[in-house]
């Protein structure tokens, strides 16, 4: 562990303007990390629930001990994200900051480990290129500064490229890769995929390499196939229970819809039976849907336009990478296949292959399923950067290609400022109920009055209002978890709470204007005739008579939430 601390020590002292992109990668992911995003969305608190219920009983929010996968909404979370947060917790308490520190920090090892691969694979030059632009571009800086569960399998994805790579010359580092993919398969769906498919290339780019260091150093060799058999066994065990591919039913291309549109294409094509089940099937239609989805991560309005399709991911209108390297991503793509080193395939193969885990979804342009494509985008772009410059330091007889770079850090610096500025700004403010915007002061105003009513009635429009109040009270989870009012049920795929201790959470269109008699899902009738009641619901909302005390506003001022109390 010294010896690891004195290397890490070395590597920031290493060089001056190395030492500067980790403080500026630092900088941009731990800055007001609390304040924007603007609030907790319910991944979020779930993931920090979860957590804190690990972290103060062993057991999940269901009771489960120590689980390999939380059921959680019934979305099946997988374990190392939340596990990783209840140390956080441990240390900063239950809270935003706690919650969203683990992927910060992957973020920044995602850029000193982009750094490392590629000193190690090219030069120390393209290095600090590629460890900037992952320090900076959208893409990678986003998803940093949210509680992404892909943004630490990233982290693992690449410092286990990184270790491989040394492990040829280390072997020792190969142990070290074995864990880190293993550990990424357990952190995030998407590096289930991928995983398995980057260290096909790997072992095929690098098998006269790897049968070298069987030959001297078989010990190496043996305990890196023993981690990867645990973590990679334990992984199809669990993907032969329903609960393992329980997120991928809710995403996959073929569903139900996509089952019904096939039928109805075929119903109405004019083209003889027999070509109708060729051409309308779900094989064909899984084929095109995978194809169209995969090409989409590979157009210019995603990459440089308008980048992806939900607003929790990216900034809405803006490219996930910066324009000005779309010009530098093409000439690197060219600079690779003319090297044709096995460090070029590498990197060819992994940015094609990237987003393959998120075109098996219904869902294109999805900006974090993705996020296996990276860190690659920036280091492509690096390395075209600099073999431009050669190419026109030639050309103009420039003695230095300082002039060029310097113009070229100014440009992206003028976009970082550009983006920053929608993002503190704009983004925040316009899209903050897409990240469930008061919630927290929702949790906070019954909190405070808790003791005034006999029942606290919530709607449910804006998804899972009970997770945000066991959060942001918080709730004791032992008591939570044995309360005998807690009412939760499976229906359509998802596990749904209807109530809980003088709590009760109703579907928006369920809450009646006339009368003051509440039924839930569950079928559960809350009658208020007869008791005191406070009602937290969507604007406009509420039944005939009942005084309205408090509103909650969205942060560009529309309102979320409207307070009501019977009188």
């Amino acid at each position: 562990m010294q010896a690891l601390f004195k290397r890490g020590v070395g590597l920031f002292l290493e060089n001056k303007y190395l030492a500067l992109v980790i403080v500026l990668a630092a900088f941009l992911r731990l800055g007001y990390l609390t304040y924007a995003p603007a609030s907790l969305n319910w991944d979020e608190v779930s993931h920090g629930y979860n957590a804190y219920s690990i972290l103060t009983t062993g057991r999940d929010e269901w009771g489960e001990a120590f689980p390999l996968i939380f059921r959680a909404y019934g979305d099946y979370k997988l374990p190392v994200y939340i596990y990783i947060t209840a140390i956080s917790e441990a240390i900063f308490g239950l809270g935003s900051l706690a919650v969203r520190l683990p992927s910060a920090l992957a973020g920044m090892a995602t850029v000193i480990f982009t750094y490392l691969l590629v000193k190690k694979l090219f030069d120390q030059k393209s290095a600090l290129v590629a460890a900037l632009l992952v320090a900076v571009e959208p893409w990678s800086l986003f998803l940093s500064r949210a509680a992404f569960e892909a943004n630490l399998a990233l982290a693992f994805i690449v410092s286990g490229v990184y270790f491989f790579v040394g492990g040829l010359q280390k072997p020792r580092g190969l142990i070290f890769s074995a864990a880190l993919f293993g550990l990424s398969i357990w952190t995030y769906n998407s590096a289930r995929v991928f995983v398995p498919i980057l260290l096909l290339v790997l072992v095929s780019l690098y098998k006269k390499d790897l049968k070298a260091v069987l030959i001297r150093d078989r010990k190496s060799i043996a305990l890196s196939l023993i981690f990867a058999a645990v973590f990679f066994l334990g992984m199809f065990w669990q993907l032969a229970n329903p609960a393992g591919l329980a997120r991928y039913g809710k995403v996959a291309i073929i569903n139900d819809g996509t089952v019904a549109q096939i039928d109805e294409a075929r119903n109405d094509s004019t083209l003889p039976e027999p070509l109708k089940r060729i051409f309308y099937n779900r094989a064909s239609f899984f084929a095109q849907k995978f194809v169209k989805n995969w090409a989409s991560y590979f157009s210019g309005d995603f990459l440089f336009g308008g980048g992806g399709s939900n607003f929790q991911f990216s900034v809405p209108g803006r490219g996930v990478i910066y324009t000005i390297n779309a010009f530098f991503l093409a000439i690197g793509l060219i600079h690779l296949v003319k090297l044709r080193t096995k460090a070029s395939l590498l990197l060819i193969s992994w940015f094609f292959l990237g987003p393959v885990a998120a075109s098996l979804t219904s869902e294109s342009r999805h900006v974090l399923r993705a996020i296996t494509t990276l860190p690659t985008p920036m280091i492509i772009s690096a390395l075209g950067l600099i073999s431009f410059s050669k190419w026109l330091r030639g050309k103009l007889k420039l003695a230095s290609g300082a002039a060029i770079y310097l113009v070229y850090f100014l440009a992206v610096g003028l976009l970082l400022k550009g983006y920053l500025s929608t993002y503190w700004t704009e983004y925040r403010k316009e899209y903050s109920w897409s990240w469930q915007f008061g919630y927290k002061e929702a949790v906070e105003y019954a909190k405070k009055n808790y003791e005034a009513y006999d029942t606290i009635i919530v709607s449910k429009k804006y998804g899972e209002p009970h997770e945000f109040f066991l959060f942001f009270w918080p709730w004791d989870p032992q008591q939570y978890r044995v309360d005998p009012n807690l009412n939760r049920f499976y229906q359509s795929g998802w596990y749904w709470v209807d109530g809980f201790d003088k709590f009760y959470f109703v579907n928006d269109w369920d809450i009646p204007k006339e009368k003051d008699s509440f039924v839930l899902e569950s079928k559960k009738m809350v009658d208020c005739s007869r008791l005191k009641c406070l009602l937290i619901t969507s604007p406009d909302n509420y039944p005939m008579g009942w005084k309205k005390l408090e509103a909650i506003n969205f942060l560009d001022g529309k309102a979320a939430f409207e307070i009501y109390e019977n009188k």
